[in-house]
């Protein structure tokens, strides 16, 4: 017995929860130099308003409609996520964080459908009601169709926000009508296959037999078939780990020195070394670019790819050789328009292959980088950083975000005040 935890409209959420005056406005939160739309609320998505458009080509509408904006504030919503999970936590010996906003809950030692309902129900009033963020659960036997009730009980006030898929019956109804195409684990390339056969629904695919299923999209597909069938085959270890992890950023204004360039690159190599540690793999391979504008008479490219012989997911090893990429293709009087780090040749960290002539003494590498990790995680992300990190007012240069909300759980400053 399962159940799927999903925030609804995670991002405006958060935003709502300091600003009241809010909750009946059209809002959106845009992408990092307020470039796309990241997230909307259901006043948005009932103008028509698609995720992932460019800012700029809805100004009519924004206008129009009232519409308010936000750059993205992930110091606010990293925060509030972890409340949200540490509540969650309280209710299952086995919570898996599956994204910022969405985490599931085993809740087999619960008897029946009937009382884990009643659980979700109350889980949901603490949390709107502690934290202010509205949650829907979907509950079923298994992962992929916790996912399907998730989604009913999201768009569907009848539920109350809690959907349950708890007999063959109302799996049947659930599927019936349930777009291939929105089922967890169905890309776009499975999902084209799928139509072109004929296969347009998720009782459908789950209707034809597992021959079938696993010929067409092979062995993961086999497992979502049976998933839809109610068998539960996806544990925690076997949900899909990131084949190659990027942090990139188009800058609002070129980059001209090389300390900036180096200090936002440096955070870049951070953060994916983290979601490295985070789902406990290393890396073999790393790319490190860097370029000015396209639309510019000549381009100057910063790229490189760097191989670590011993896999790796030490933010020291990984910041060397970038910083090196970096220094040795500089380019003075460059105004550097976007920049990057991938980490591809991703594997897990147990059982990794030494070498010979390594030179790197890796078992203190890693006492140090764990010693650096719980500090960041006690007292915050950015408390022991590298020196290229620290930032200074030039940074600011980097992102536009002029309509960015204070950071009212995580800095002093921001608390609000309250005059009586």
């Amino acid at each position: 017995m399962y159940a799927l935890a999903d925030c609804n409209n995670f991002f405006v959420s958060c935003e709502r929860v300091f600003r009241p005056d809010l909750r009946t406005r059209p809002v959106v939160v845009l992408s990092g130099n307020d470039g796309c739309v990241v997230a909307r609320s259901n006043e948005v998505k009932r103008l028509g308003i698609k995720m992932g458009v460019p800012f700029y080509q809805i100004q009519n509408e924004v206008k129009k409609y009232d519409i308010v904006h936000f750059s993205s504030n992930f110091a606010l919503y990293g925060d509030m996520s972890s409340r949200i999970m540490r509540t969650l936590g309280k209710y299952t010996p086995d919570l898996q964080q599956y994204s910022i906003d969405e985490a599931f809950l085993d809740l087999s030692y619960l008897k029946t459908y009937e009382e884990a309902r009643k659980v979700c129900l109350r889980i949901r009033e603490e949390i709107l009601t502690g934290i202010g963020i509205p949650v829907s659960f979907g509950l079923a036997p298994t992962k992929t169709l916790c996912k399907v009730a998730g989604d009913y009980a999201k768009h569907y006030a009848g539920y109350k926000g809690v959907c349950c898929i708890d007999t063959d019956i109302k799996r049947h109804k659930a599927l019936e009508k349930y777009p291939i195409g929105d089922v967890w684990g169905i890309g776009r390339k499975a999902n084209q296959k799928l139509t072109n056969a004929g296969i347009e629904t998720a009782l459908a695919f789950a209707s034809v037999s597992a021959l079938l299923a696993k010929n067409m999209l092979h062995k993961p597909g086999l497992d979502t078939w049976r998933e839809l069938n109610g068998e539960a085959c996806i544990e925690n270890h076997d949900l899909p780990e990131k084949q190659s992890i990027t942090c990139s950023r188009t800058f609002a204004r070129g980059v001209t020195e090389r300390e900036l360039l180096e200090q936002a690159m440096t955070d870049f190599t951070a953060t994916c070394a983290r979601k490295l540690r985070e789902q406990k793999s290393v890396c073999r391979q790393m790319t490190v670019f860097a370029h000015s504008s396209r639309f510019q008479e000549q381009m100057n490219i910063i790229h490189a790819t760097v191989s670590f012989y011993t896999g790796t997911n030490n933010t020291m090893e990984m910041t060397q050789q970038m910083l090196r990429v970096v220094r040795s293709q500089w380019r003075a009087n460059t105004p550097y328009k976007r920049a990057g780090v991938i980490l591809m040749s991703i594997e897990p960290d147990k059982g990794i292959q030494q070498q010979l002539f390594d030179t790197r003494n890796r078992a203190r590498d890693q006492r140090l980088q764990q010693a650096i990790d719980n500090v960041n995680r006690q007292f915050g992300k950015r408390t022991v950083t590298l020196a290229p990190q620290l930032a200074d007012e030039r940074s600011k240069q980097l992102l536009d975000t002029g309509v960015k909300s204070p950071a009212y759980t995580t800095r002093l400053s921001d608390v609000i005040v309250l005059h009586c």
